[in-house]
């Protein structure tokens, strides 16, 4: 699972600041992480790296001691994804090789 890179969108009750608080700090600790977004209004988490979705949400449960409902994982991998940052930068060279203008007689 090392070379695939996750997005996961969790459903997590967060009623107050406290409960904010420890779901936050308990992101913070799971090194695998390397952004979440916390949306308190719709106790929505989303989390984005290069993990297990399920070992993280369990490390989340056990941290906080709140239910974690698994709405969506989105994978890609990450080779695919270096690949086509360089297709793009293949694409953008030959189009700055061609002439602006073009004259014809």
């Amino acid at each position: 699972m090392s070379d695939r890179l996750c997005c996961m969108v969790m459903r997590i009750n967060i009623d107050c600041n406290g409960c904010y608080r420890k779901v936050r700090r308990a992101l913070l600790q799971i090194h695998e992480l390397q952004s979440h977004l916390i949306e308190k209004k719709q106790c929505r988490v989303s989390v984005c790296g290069v993990f297990d979705p399920h070992d993280v949400a369990m490390k989340i449960r056990k941290k906080t001691n709140r239910r974690v409902e698994i709405l969506e994982i989105t994978e890609a991998s990450i080779e695919g994804a270096e690949e086509k940052k360089d297709d793009n930068l293949n694409v953008s060279e030959s189009q700055s090789q061609r002439p602006l203008l073009s004259t014809s007689t």
